[in-house]
């Protein structure tokens, strides 16, 4: 018998003041058996980093044609896809194809590393794709925060971002890998 998701329910309020953008999104984020919390709360941090009235999150693992994170336009094209991890060179040659602007966040120490020198001289030609990194000691100490009913602050302020959930506080800078302006 197939294992069922397990839900948390997500109150996430993100000041960026990078991008002026101050708001709280109630999320309730369906976890698969297969996901790690690590993972989970890198898709909590990718939506944050984000955000916006019509950011959304998708069935992710459970799909295989679907991003972890999408944001439509009203007329229900594909503005933003946000894939989290070590995509293959075709899911993200792919990724590029159906969107207009894509969005990757990979993380896993050494292994994500290897992951981009293999991948990276592939992307030059995407002007629509950004890839960070998420560093490994970030993601164990997001990992601590998860619970399955969580209040997520949220600030982001010059490219670091600093969560925190009750006392427990993670810091957080995303390496730019690709950014827009290759």
């Amino acid at each position: 018998m197939a294992q069922k998701s397990t839900i948390y329910k997500v109150e996430l309020s993100v000041s960026d003041m990078d991008r002026h953008y101050y708001e709280t999104h109630k999320l309730t984020v369906a976890k698969h058996p297969s996901e790690t919390d690590e993972r989970m709360m890198v898709r909590i941090l990718a939506f944050a980093l984000n955000a916006h009235e019509q950011l959304e999150l998708t069935k992710g693992l459970s799909t295989d044609d679907e991003p972890d994170i999408w944001q439509k336009s009203l007329s229900g094209e594909l503005e933003l896809w946000i894939a989290l991890g070590l995509p293959s060179e075709k899911i993200v040659r792919q990724s590029c194809a159906k969107a207009k602007n894509v969005m990757i966040y990979s993380y896993g120490g050494r292994t994500a590393e290897m992951w981009w020198d293999k991948l990276k001289n592939s992307t030059t030609r995407f002007d629509n794709l950004q890839v960070f990194n998420i560093p490994e000691d970030a993601t164990r100490e997001l990992e601590k925060l998860a619970s399955r009913s969580m209040k997520l602050q949220v600030n982001i302020q010059d490219g670091d971002v600093m969560l925190s959930v009750d006392d427990s506080i993670v810091y957080v800078t995303p390496v730019t890998w690709k950014g827009t302006d290759h």
